[in-house]
């Protein structure tokens, strides 16, 4: 895998986010060039705006092996225009507005940066000889009855709330390309991925970084659905599965899309996932339900039947030691050491260890 990773041109687009700031580093720790493309760094992104006080980090931009430019993706003559000047080898498109009660709030922004911004990334592919693609998605594109079943890839897709109907769209979009216009020279695939939790993930209402909060500042956490049933998983298991499923396709013709999550008997409720935190923290915490909030499943859980057949994909790290990995990675960053080194420790741990579940 090192080999394969090992000076490929890689373009992420939302680099600057959670999920994109731990998939740049662990690129970057296997050796690949990699490009990022996304909205300016805002103070919600805490976990780059460390990276980029960091030393360590810092050397790969002075090297230019690690090189990021500002861009809406909503802007798809440029769009175009950068992507054809980088001729990535690989991309993964992670740009989104990723928040359901964000949606509510701003479902045409959501539409456009989801909806169109994937449409302008699927025009600019059109002007590459050759790249394989991996388009991020939800858990959420399905339609969701709240039956105690896990969806598969070939499950009817739906959305009740403005961002994941626009995850949903996302899919049918990039289907329509695939068909239309992608035969041999580009290989694109969408990866639904659960509920991701780990070290520098501070975005507003997402439970885990809410729970860290209210742990650090001894103050009482809000809960909207305590029994809601959700697939957990630590970052670098998705992040993974996105570089196995970009590595495979340029070998093979695979399916079109691919659900990458925990094992069913890991998943569990928003309410003994704040309680293992809360132990792991070595804290107790203090909770309260409010009431009279935007519509959410019950319950939501992804079959990988799947990605285990075709991919030989399996998560690593079950939920105990996602969630002892993920404390870890809070308390070093709320340190004084080195977010780059704290996060290469915990991806080389990943590498390197054995496979728990």
């Amino acid at each position: 895998m090192h080999d394969f990773w090992k000076y490929k041109r890689v373009l992420i687009t939302g680099d600057t986010g959670f999920k994109g700031s731990w998939l740049t580093v662990m690129l970057l720790n296997l050796g690949s060039f990699v490009s990022g493309i996304s909205l300016k760094a805002e103070e919600s992104n805490i976990l780059y705006k460390k990276l980029l006080e960091d030393d360590d980090f810092n050397y790969f931009k002075k090297e230019s092996i690690y090189q990021h430019h500002d861009l809406d993706i909503r802007n798809g003559e440029e769009l175009k225009r950068l992507i054809e000047e980088i001729n990535p080898e690989i991309i993964f498109h992670l740009a989104a507005q990723p928040l359901v009660r964000e949606s509510y709030l701003n479902p045409l922004l959501t539409w456009e940066t989801n909806v169109i911004g994937t449409i302008n990334l699927l025009e600019s592919l059109r002007g590459l000889e050759k790249c394989s693609v991996v388009v991020i998605t939800t858990d959420k594109v399905y339609e969701n009855v709240d039956w105690n079943y896990s969806y598969r890839e070939n499950d009817i897709l739906g959305g009740h709330d403005p961002y994941s109907s626009s995850k949903a769209s996302v899919e049918i979009a990039v289907s329509s390309w695939r068909n239309s216009f992608f035969k041999k020279n580009i290989k694109i695939s969408t990866a639904r991925a659960g509920n991701v939790i780990g070290g520098g993930d501070w975005a507003k209402d997402r439970i885990v970084p809410d729970t860290i909060d209210s742990l650090v500042n001894d103050s009482i956490l809000e809960i909207r659905y305590p029994n809601s049933v959700r697939p957990w998983q630590h970052v670098l298991d998705p992040l993974w599965a996105y570089m196995e499923l970009a590595k495979n396709q340029i070998y093979k013709d695979l399916s079109p899309s691919y659900n990458f999550g925990p094992l069913t008997s890991e998943v569990t409720t928003v309410k003994k996932l704040v309680n293992l935190i809360s132990d792991s923290w070595g804290k107790e915490i203090r909770t309260k339900i409010i009431k009279n909030q935007p519509i959410e499943t019950s319950f939501l859980s992804l079959s990988i039947d799947k990605s285990i057949r075709e991919l030989n994909w399996l998560p690593k790290w079950n939920l105990k030691t996602s969630i002892k990995e993920t404390v870890k990675s809070y308390k070093e960053l709320n340190s004084n050491i080195s977010p780059f080194n704290s996060m290469n420790a915990s991806i080389n741990s990943f590498l390197n260890g054995k496979n728990i579940n």
